[in-house]
């Protein structure tokens, strides 16, 4: 990729595509907004639903404007067909060939780190952050902007899948447990359909929120997320109990899986006798502290198997096992494969 030409024409384009608020540029004796050219870093395995969830409404809004307020391009590292995560083929271009006037450019990435860091991927994406384009994550796409050095000081989202991946691999970055996160030139997203509230945003920013509201509609997208909105359904939802005392401690359980509290911590922590704590958890889950305890630990091992380079003996500590043996036994005793070979597969 060659480095950014510095002409006053090049000047001059960068100032109309970075216009988010719409500025006006003349065009035919009509006050029109600047087209902003929108481009999409597919990896391979990229998630479908979320690249569409995206791009859609930026076309829409073409359609409901009736002129080209988005150029919508799609890229890779080396150009060519990208095979999405349903096995759908989008056609790009590479990467180095991204114009001047690119204004964002949405890294799209799907659930297998090994195609996270994809040779050429991470220098062209901090040359464009050199050159001012806005950067974006969708789904894991944000942990191949933290792989470029890109989120550092910045708030930001991931999807909930891969957040421990990433956090075990940058313990410096925290994400938000957030829909989509816009910081200054950073905007990312959690995936899924949420790219649809965070284009909602993006086009509200920049065409006024009553186009915005015209785009949406256009989806039968009448409840727009917040930003802050949560990615995943509540802890009462997705273990249907609705015991206030529970839910604490189910909620401290995944917040400490590197560091397992004791049935007596955690009784004292929502002020319970241990008896009444194992009461609860069988009663409203039917299954000891213990064994709710070792499946969510266990449940984060294995998306860390999936989604990290961690050693098993590395996991196996991130997820408050002894050692790797004893975590070895016990993935094998819940799943059916050993972690290794889980990983594999």
């Amino acid at each position: 990729m060659n480095e950014k030409p510095t002409s006053n024409a090049a000047a001059k384009t960068r100032a109309q595509q970075t216009n988010a608020h719409g500025q006006a540029a003349r065009s035919n004796g009509d006050i029109q907004p600047a087209p902003q050219h929108i481009g999409f870093m597919l990896l391979p395995d990229f998630a479908l639903m979320s690249y569409a969830s995206a791009i859609e409404p930026l076309r829409a809004a073409n359609l409901l404007a009736g002129r080209p307020i988005y150029r919508l391009l799609n890229y890779s590292a080396a150009g060519g067909n990208i095979t999405s995560s349903s096995g759908t083929m989008v056609p790009t271009t590479p990467i180095a060939n991204a114009p001047t006037s690119l204004h964002t450019l949405f890294v799209c990435a799907g659930g297998h780190p090994t195609q996270w860091q994809a040779p050429g991927v991470l220098p062209a994406l901090r040359k464009l952050s050199r050159w001012g384009v806005r950067m974006g994550g969708i789904s894991s796409g944000s942990y191949v902007l933290a792989a470029a050095g890109l989120l550092g000081q910045r708030q930001f989202t991931i999807h909930w899948e891969h957040a421990p991946a990433l956090i075990e691999a940058f313990p410096d970055l925290e994400p938000q447990r957030a829909r989509f996160v816009i910081d200054g030139d950073r905007i990312t997203c959690g995936g899924g359909v949420a790219p649809l509230d965070m284009m909602h945003a993006m086009i509200a920013d920049h065409m006024g929120a009553d186009f915005a509201t015209r785009v949406s509609d256009w989806y039968l997208h009448t409840n727009v997320g917040t930003s802050g909105g949560s990615q995943r359904a509540s802890l009462a939802e997705r273990y249907n109990v609705h015991h206030p005392a529970l839910l604490r401690v189910l909620e401290k359980m995944e917040a400490t899986i590197e560091d397992p509290k004791s049935r007596d911590e955690m009784a004292s922590f929502v002020r319970l006798s241990t008896r009444q704590l194992d009461r609860l958890f069988t009663q409203h889950l039917g299954a000891s502290f213990l064994e709710v305890y070792h499946q969510v630990r266990l449940d984060h091992a294995r998306r860390l198997l999936k989604q990290s380079a961690l050693t098993i003996s590395e996991i196996a500590f991130a997820t408050g096992f002894a050692n790797s043996s004893h975590f070895s036994r016990a993935f094998k005793a819940t799943y059916g494969i050993a972690p290794r070979d889980a990983r594999s597969t």
